[in-house]
């Protein structure tokens, strides 16, 4: 109960500045990628414009809107039954089954434009009232409704698979695999770490992929350009099998580009690291791509994940509430390279804990921080 009290006043005294900090930070620019995994690009001008959109046609309606698809479904079926409803009516109306009542008509009671245009929905949709009929005095006639036969089955094996396609969407399967929210920074077997984890929210799926990060910075060039350098990020154990949460660790190691950067590097730094996780789905088989991105902002350094995974009598219980829960640890305000230098010894590095404060990361001195617990045992 002391220690909760500790956390809070150690909260309040130091958010303000770090949130202020943080915030204007990400105002001064934009994001490479959201945090759901979108990216903020537009394409202008792109080599062959609509063209590229209308070759692979089944890709772009798989990618379109519901609202669109459902559009495109219904015009596809009206357009073809007004085609060939109007196609039908011609020629009923050249051999003059709409003039003369007494002559034998192409199609059985088809006299004029809505009869033809029910009787082009019937054979479409082979609903077959028995009111009208094709009948053999025109050979046009006959094969006019046997393309449209032909046709009506090869415009529902596309529309059904373009609506199963959509179904079984990627994007969709990777709104149940996330990300936390965060990423910490803390020791693990004495070497300093960055992590983050990464858990399936679906009960009893077990997904196998790999994950993989990458830090991405850009600099601004004259005239308005920018320039991305794009950095790999080796991480320990990258194929993963997800029956529960797991956690991805990255060593800040000399190859590392986070290697020289300590806890007040990070918030003059302009970097995003793209963190993804590629697996195939057990129920479908399709591939599926989770991503998302951490900014400086949302490393919390001297933080570490709670623990989520209980055992129980039959089962291992995994807490999802704790998902994004971190809490702080001891751990040196130093680059991993100066933690290197001095052979890993924290003397003189003034090893703080550092506290959640609404999602930034808040340093701690350890003089502050003795002095707020004895007010607050006293």
């Amino acid at each position: 109960m002391r220690m909760e009290t500790t956390e809070q006043v150690i909260d309040t005294s130091y958010t303000t500045v770090h949130t202020l900090v943080s915030h204007n930070k990400e105002a001064r620019r934009l994001r490479y990628m959201q945090k759901d995994g979108r990216f903020p690009v537009s394409f202008q001008k792109s080599p062959g414009d609509w063209n590229t959109y209308f070759i692979d046609i089944f890709t772009t309606l798989v990618e379109i809107r519901w609202r669109v698809m459902f559009l495109v479904f219904s015009l596809s079926y009206i357009l073809s039954w007004l085609f060939f409803g109007l196609s039908y009516w011609l020629i009923a109306h050249v051999h003059g089954d709409t003039v003369h009542l007494d002559n034998n008509p192409c199609v059985e009671n088809v006299r004029g434009f809505t009869a033809a245009f029910l009787f082009s929905m019937e054979t479409q949709a082979t609903i077959g009232y028995g009111f009208r009929g094709m009948t053999e005095n025109c050979m046009v006639a006959i094969v006019v409704v046997t393309f449209q036969d032909v046709l009506s089955c090869l415009l529902d094996t596309i529309i059904i698979g373009i609506i199963v396609a959509k179904m079984a969407s990627a994007r969709k399967r990777a709104q149940t695999v996330g990300f936390s929210s965060c990423a910490v920074v803390n020791l693990r077997d004495g070497v300093l770490c960055l992590s983050w984890r990464l858990g399936d929210f679906r009960g009893n799926h077990i997904l196998d992929g790999v994950a993989r990060a990458q830090l991405v910075r850009y600099v601004k060039k004259p005239l308005g350009s920018v320039v991305l350098s794009y950095q790999d990020l080796e991480i320990e154990n990258r194929d993963i099998v997800i029956a529960t949460p797991a956690t991805i660790i990255h060593k800040l190691e000399h190859r590392s580009p986070l290697y020289c950067l300590g806890p007040e590097d990070l918030l003059e730094e302009d970097f995003e690291l793209v963190v993804s996780f590629t697996y195939t789905g057990d129920s479908t088989g399709m591939l599926h791509q989770t991503r998302t991105c951490y900014t400086a902002a949302d490393i919390r350094w001297g933080q570490r994940f709670q623990d989520m995974i209980k055992v129980g009598k039959k089962h291992y219980k995994v807490d999802y509430a704790r998902f994004n829960e971190t809490t702080w640890v001891p751990v040196p305000s130093l680059s991993a390279e100066e933690y290197d230098r001095r052979g890993g010894s924290t003397e003189d590095s003034h090893v703080s804990p550092s506290v959640k404060t609404n999602g930034h990361m808040c340093q701690l001195n350890l003089s502050v921080t003795k002095e707020v617990m004895q007010q607050t045992v006293l």
